[in-house]
C-alpha cells in the first residue's frame, strides 16, 4: 500500500473517532465566545474533522505528483470522502443544526453521482472530478467546519456564516450533480 491509500484509510479510521467527540460528552467543559457556547469535546471533534478534509486534498495531491494512482484509491478516496461527508451532515443534523431535508438532498446527490459512476466505470470510463464537483466539496467542508464549530468566530457578530455556508453548498451539490448527469446522459440511456 503506497503513502497516498495510507493517508485515504487513516481518513476513513477518522471517521469513528470524530463521531464519539461529536456525539459523547466527556465533560471537559466549554468556551464561550460572544455569547456562544463550544464544548471542547465538540472542539476536537471539528478539528479531527478538518484534518481529515485536508488530507483529501493531500492524498490526490501525492498520488498525482509521484505516479502513484492506484485503482485502489480511485476506490477508497470517494468513499472515504463520502463516508467522512455524511457522517458529519448526519451529526449536524442530530444536533438541530443543519435541517434533514438539506442533508437527504446532499447525500441523495452523493448515492445517485456514485451510481453513475459504477455505471461509467462498467463501460471503463473513469470520470475525474470536475470544476463545479471540487466546489461542491469546498464549500461542503466549509460548511460543516463552521457548523460544528458552532459558528463562534461568525456568531458574535450576527452572521451565520455555516448557515450560509450550508445553503451555498446545496446550491453546488446541486448544480453539480444535475452537470454530471447531463453530461453523462448518453451512457444512462445506453444501460437502460
Amino acid at each position: 500500500m503506497n503513502l497516498p491509500n495510507k493517508i485515504t484509510l487513516s481518513r476513513v479510521l477518522m471517521i469513528p473517532i470524530f463521531i464519539v467527540f461529536m456525539a459523547v460528552d466527556f465533560g471537559w467543559g466549554i468556551i464561550k465566545i460572544g455569547g456562544v457556547e463550544l464544548p471542547i469535546e465538540h472542539l476536537v471533534g471539528a478539528i479531527i474533522f478538518i484534518i481529515a478534509s485536508t488530507t483529501d486534498w493531500l492524498d490526490g495531491y501525492l498520488a498525482r505528483k509521484n505516479n502513484l494512482v492506484t485503482n485502489m484509491g480511485k476506490f477508497l478516496d470517494p468513499l472515504a470522502d463520502k463516508l467522512l461527508v455524511s457522517a458529519a451532515f448526519i451529526l449536524l443534523v442530530e444536533m438541530g443544526t443543519a435541517p434533514a431535508w438539506v442533508v437527504i438532498i446532499i447525500i441523495s446527490r452523493e448515492f445517485a453521482v456514485t451510481g453513475l459512476r459504477l455505471i461509467l466505470a462498467g463501460g471503463g470510463e473513469v470520470v475525474a472530478a470536475n470544476q463545479l464537483g471540487k466546489i461542491k466539496t469546498v464549500t461542503q467542508i466549509l460548511a460543516i467546519s463552521f457548523l460544528l464549530l458552532h459558528n463562534i468566530f461568525f456568531e458574535a457578530i450576527g452572521v451565520p456564516f455555516g448557515t450560509i455556508m450550508l445553503y451555498i453548498a446545496l446550491l453546488f451539490t446541486i448544480w453539480s450533480g444535475v452537470d454530471y448527469f447531463i453530461k453523462n446522459r448518453k451512457v444512462l440511456v445506453e444501460s437502460m
